[in-house]
């Protein structure tokens, strides 16, 4: 889903008030207890302006999901862009997407409303992150740098891995990151199950 910009710098200011308002409500209250008035309460406009920018709350909710996908995958495809190797790579857009998931849990809490709420909007998030992670992977095991794997097994392996070791160590514990120690024993099941020689499978 794609969301019209506004024509002046003002309604871009309120349409991105109304987005966070969303944002926040829907991670602290869920969708269904987040209703509209609640949206422009908190955003600080009128009810009226809502309509000026949304069709509806699912319409905002389903931009919340796409724009949150968007910055956590820019920011994993940027802190993995500084490596070379694609494992180094991978450990560098695993701390990234932990750092991304204790600064917004919105992500974990807006996500897993969208299986009920939007399915669509639910397995466009997945599918967006795979994409990526699967041309990668391809890009890294032409080059020998991972074992001949099947990168689309591959690709949801590693998310889902990400997904639940954020959700146990950052989410659960409240700590904000993840231990170095749990962080080291994930890449050495990751290199194991990837590496291209069992000479190279072990940190």
């Amino acid at each position: 889903m794609s969301m019209a910009m506004p024509r002046t710098a003002k309604g871009s200011k309120t349409q991105a008030r109304l987005l966070q308002a969303a944002e926040d409500l829907f991670a602290e209250c869920g969708f269904h207890e987040a209703s509209i008035v609640k949206i422009t309460e908190k955003a600080g406009v009128a009810l009226g302006t809502f309509y000026n920018y949304f069709e509806s709350k699912l319409e905002v909710f389903n931009i919340v999901v796409e724009d949150l996908n968007r910055r956590v995958r820019h920011a994993m495809s940027e802190a993995s862009a500084k490596h070379s190797n694609r494992l180094d790579a991978e450990r560098a857009g695993f701390v990234a997407f932990f750092k991304f998931t204790a600064e917004h849990p919105a992500l974990y809490r807006i996500i897993r409303q969208a299986e009920f709420v939007s399915p669509e909007a639910l397995k466009n998030h997945y599918t967006r992150i795979v994409d990526g992670y699967q041309q990668a992977l391809e890009s890294a095991r032409s080059k020998g740098e991972i074992g001949d794997v099947d990168t689309q097994v591959a690709a949801w392996s590693l998310m889902g891995i990400g997904e639940l070791i954020g959700m146990r160590w950052v989410l659960w514990e409240d700590s904000g990151e993840v231990p170095e120690h749990i962080l080291d024993e994930m890449m050495k099941f990751i290199r194991r199950a990837m590496a291209p020689t069992t000479g190279n499978s072990s940190e």
